[in-house]
């Protein structure tokens, strides 16, 4: 959802130019990737954007969850200087390796992971959006609604006052029936709806950019 597909724009380009006319200080996205995924290979090898000409540096993984980037979020911090984390992991977790209870975990020890490597991080982190495998699958519906109840006491016994964790509230009216192309991964709407939440809790958390506008 995040690392997106060949050909698409993604979140992050749209979160990009929200901040380019919200944001009036300077900034970048940073991250040890750049790729897209690219379905005729199953594999991380495009870089073809549909805009191609923004800051395109990431930390996704097409099938990555908090389990794989908890080993990796203290280098990635590291190594690009990183100070604000945009997190939105969680249904590949609860899809096929772990319970609502183990993916906590795993925020707590991505969490740790990124504050040894900078003590003043901050993290503006997404529940899981609800995907259709909800339609026929209720454990997997109830797995997902528990672990967003965790995560928001996680985030909440977590936070501090020099590394804020900020819960992002679920995109407004986001709907995987209108929102992705394949009842998982976003739409041009979708993009902009998580864009979206992103930085209306950016904003109203840390006033940093102002209301958001689909750009």
């Amino acid at each position: 959802m995040t690392i997106g597909s060949a050909g698409e724009h993604t979140w992050r380009y749209r979160l990009w130019r929200h901040l380019c006319t919200a944001y009036d200080g300077p900034f970048t996205l940073v991250g040890p990737r750049e790729t897209l995924h690219d379905p005729s290979t199953d594999a991380p090898t495009s870089y073809a954007y549909a805009d191609p000409g923004f800051p395109r540096a990431h930390l996704a993984g097409w099938g990555e969850g908090w389990q794989h980037m908890a080993p990796l979020i203290g280098g990635a911090v590291r190594s690009c200087r990183a100070d604000v984390l945009l997190v939105s992991l969680g249904l590949i977790d609860l899809g096929f390796y772990t319970n609502a209870e183990q993916t906590a975990e795993n925020v707590r020890a991505f969490v740790a992971g990124a504050r040894a490597a900078n003590p003043r991080v901050r993290a503006a982190v997404m529940p899981v959006i609800r995907n259709v495998r909800v339609e026929s699958d209720p454990a997997f519906a109830g797995q997902v609604a528990h672990f967003n109840e965790l995560l928001a006491k996680t985030v909440a016994d977590l936070d501090e006052p020099d590394s804020s964790l900020l819960l992002v509230p679920p995109p407004a009216s986001y709907d995987f029936h209108t929102d992705t192309y394949d009842g998982t991964h976003p739409n041009e709407n979708g993009e902009h709806r998580i864009a979206g939440a992103f930085a209306e809790a950016m904003w109203r958390g840390w006033g940093l950019g102002g209301p958001y506008g689909a750009a």
